[in-house]
């Protein structure tokens, strides 16, 4: 069996370096607000190129915190808008439900499978606050077009990164070829040369916005051996707000400024994503290997298949959380893998205005685009642990399939 995603081979590969971590925590009496998360913030913020890192108990609370904390700050009252593309999991709207806001849901396009940011702004009014882009499959959204549109209207950009760990923004350029795109806040442009040489710090996902939220659960491409998530952001106010509401809305021991919750990043989980961060841009690094095989050798016309691979090819903007196929025949396709011992999942079987938690709320709305992707996506495995043999199965095994 190739399983879709071996966890306990990929916490293996860490041994022992992943053990020793977590025994020194147990030995040490301090389980939170330790010195291990204090490293790993410090760390993936360094990562990500953020001046702040909050550690959570997990991705959804990291984004209903940044929510929370604009609500506190006076930026969010209750009721304002945040635009959303309809092709998510249901956290990102939970998040924003959770904070008293209002889910606006914008159609992905179709290439891209991401949001289409002109449907988007047909959707702003004089309540929309912000512009949720979601990194979905670990492909960047387009984060140019919703730098223009924020911009122009006046809105917060939230990442929700949860997909997109190490992500680095690209821009296309006929004459420089692929390079990362302009830092939006201070104008530059990293060349691609020197980012190989290691000069400059690239433009990741979780910097490209006013805040982003990380998800660390066991299966994204830096997971944690439980539930973990973090804020990054630049705003210093914002990030002091976010830890406060994360800890009961206290700053000082017993002493309670905001109605906060509870929501933290624990020691053994910070210990274990420290000893799993160094290797993040190599594995990120192997994944887009696979799927520029499987790009390469799958018969995608005879098969009547897609996928949302970017037309100038495979960059660094995608770090292939998952990597998606799209079928008119996508059941008999799963059923025709497992057959021959290949685990598949499908990202994701039901759209998010189609469950029956939103159904009341958003159930009547005609999302053609989100519902056939949904309709359509079936995830083949992308471990960064496949071996050359494995890859040639899945490979073969999709080839053979008979529509």
């Amino acid at each position: 069996m190739i399983k879709y995603l071996d966890l306990q081979q990929l916490n293996a590969s860490f041994e022992p370096a992943l053990s020793d971590a977590l025994a020194r925590v147990s030995r040490s009496g301090w389980y939170l607000y330790g010195e291990a998360t204090a490293r790993f913030e410090q760390d993936f913020a360094r990562y990500c190129g953020t001046a702040h890192c909050i550690g959570t108990g997990n991705g959804l609370d990291a984004l209903t915190l940044i929510f929370l904390a604009y609500r506190e700050a006076g930026t969010m009252s209750a009721g304002d808008e945040v635009i959303v593309p309809a092709n998510t999991y249901i956290a990102t709207l939970l998040a924003i439900l959770r904070a008293g806001l209002k889910p606006v849901l914008c159609e992905p396009s179709p290439a891209t499978c991401n949001i289409d940011t002109a449907y988007a702004e047909t959707l702003i009014t004089p309540r929309t606050r912000a512009i949720l882009p979601v990194h979905l499959y670990g492909r960047l959204a387009d984060m140019q077009g919703i730098h223009d549109l924020a911009t122009r209207y006046g809105l917060k950009i939230i990442e929700d990164a949860a997909q997109a760990h190490g992500a680095i923004c690209l821009k296309a350029s006929q004459a420089h070829g692929t390079i990362p795109c302009e830092d939006f806040r201070r104008g530059c442009i990293i060349s691609s040369e020197s980012l190989r040489r290691g000069e400059e710090q690239p433009l990741r996902a979780g910097n490209l916005g006013d805040a982003a939220a990380f998800s660390f659960y066991p299966a994204k491409n830096l997971g944690a051996l439980g539930d973990g998530g973090a804020v990054t952001t630049n705003d210093a106010h914002l990030a002091t707000l976010v830890r406060a509401i994360a800890n009961y809305g206290s700053t000082t021991k017993y002493i309670h400024q905001y109605p906060g919750i509870n929501s933290r990043l624990d020691e053994l989980q910070a210990a274990a994503l420290s000893v799993k961060l160094p290797r993040l841009d190599k594995d990120n690094a192997h994944r887009r290997e696979i799927a520029r095989l499987y790009h390469e050798h799958i018969h995608w016309g005879r098969l009547h298949l897609r996928n949302n691979i970017a037309p100038q090819g495979i960059g660094a903007d995608n770090v292939f959380h998952i990597f998606p196929v799209f079928s008119p025949h996508r059941d008999k396709l799963q059923q025709h893998l497992a057959a021959h011992h290949i685990q598949t999942q499908i990202h994701y079987p039901v759209p998010p205005h189609r469950q029956a938690a939103l159904r009341q709320a958003y159930g009547m709305q005609k999302l053609p685009i989100t519902e056939r992707i949904h309709n359509e996506e079936l995830s083949l495995p992308i471990s960064p642990l496949l071996t050359d043999r494995e890859i040639g199965k899945i490979i073969d095994c999709i080839n053979s399939f008979i529509p």
